[in-house]
């Protein structure tokens, strides 16, 4: 028995190899078989995920929860919870929503330039400062792979991420007093 998977990408990406692997034995009628199982048991669990967020909705309305700090709001906090939401059409979050969530919880400072649905391309702009704070700066791939992960965490609609780098910030001039000298008289 392998590990759980809790990364919604990660476990799309075994579903694949696995159905793929089927396919690759020859046997049409197994293959068929695995795909509609996979297609049974995603439609029970989406069903029991909307049925647990009827729930929670009826509980109270979503706004006060999320302010409150209530179970929906823990709950849409919890990226493994969040992803299957929004892999079943669920979340009650918009998409602009989950963007802004995912950004909120990555280390390197990010500004959202725009969100293209029909794409799934968002693009970002590093802000000034980066690097969490210490001035060094983080590589550009580490802080894309860092908002890519949290993306797809949290809204997995995301399929692509163009970042651009922020300007660099002017050299910090700093003025200090000239040493006494005498002054030169001709």
């Amino acid at each position: 028995m392998s590990a759980p998977v809790t990364d919604a990408r990660e476990a799309g990406r075994r579903v694949e190899e696995v159905l793929d692997r089927l396919a690759a034995g020859g046997d049409r009628e197994a293959c068929a078989a695995a795909e509609e199982l996979v297609r049974v048991l995603m439609d029970f669990y989406g069903a029991g995920l909307a049925r647990i967020v009827e729930h929670l909705a009826a509980a109270g309305p979503a706004g006060a929860d999320q302010a409150a700090g209530g179970p929906l709001a823990r709950l849409l906090d919890d990226e493994l919870v969040a992803g299957l939401l929004a892999l079943h059409d669920l979340h009650p979050e918009d998409v602009p929503t989950r963007i802004a969530r995912a950004l909120d919880s990555v280390r390197e400072p990010v500004e959202l330039l725009g969100f293209d649905p029909a794409a799934g391309t968002v693009r970002l702009r590093t802000t000034a400062g980066g690097g969490g704070g210490c001035g060094c700066g983080s590589g550009g791939e580490t802080a894309r792979r860092t908002v890519e992960e949290a993306l797809a965490r949290f809204a997995p609609e995301v399929t692509g991420v163009e970042l651009e780098e922020a300007a660099p910030q002017p050299a910090l001039l700093q003025i200090g007093t000239r040493p006494q000298t005498p002054a030169r008289v001709p």
